[in-house]
């Protein structure tokens, strides 16, 4: 962890680059969130009342979001970790899209999360080319 934490530190960042401590509480409310709102696309699929295409992109969200930190702090790769962030942002709007005509509240709750997501993607762009 502190070699992870040395790697991260010395990395070129920008200015408006948000303090480490803040990444903490946003995941845990984004995180309860995705609970709720996954789980009930989950629920739904499992009641047959919404296809498996629709449920597609939020199982791929998953596995991207999961892949991330892993990627940029376990392999410590930017240009790896900022593509899988653009196939997070990709799927979370593919999900919000899928999901919109069946229960609109889902793509709703989704909205803080596409923020921090379209915030990161373009964080994580711009670590990736002041550190190229």
């Amino acid at each position: 962890m502190n070699t992870t934490y040395s790697w991260y530190s010395r990395l070129i960042k920008p200015t408006w680059s948000p303090p480490a401590w803040l990444f903490g509480p946003v995941w845990t409310v984004l995180y309860i969130l995705i609970a709720i709102s996954f789980g009930n696309v989950f629920r739904m699929a499992f009641q047959k009342q919404i296809a498996f295409v629709v449920v597609l992109p939020f199982i791929l969200n998953l596995i991207f979001n999961a892949a991330f930190s892993p990627i940029q702090f376990g392999l410590q790769n930017n240009v790896l970790a900022a593509l899988d962030i653009l196939l997070v942002l990709g799927t979370l709007i593919w999900a919000m899209i899928a999901i919109y005509p069946y229960a609109r509240w889902i793509t709703y709750i989704q909205i803080p999360y596409l923020m921090w997501v379209s915030f990161a993607t373009i964080l994580q762009l711009t670590v990736t080319y002041l550190n190229r």
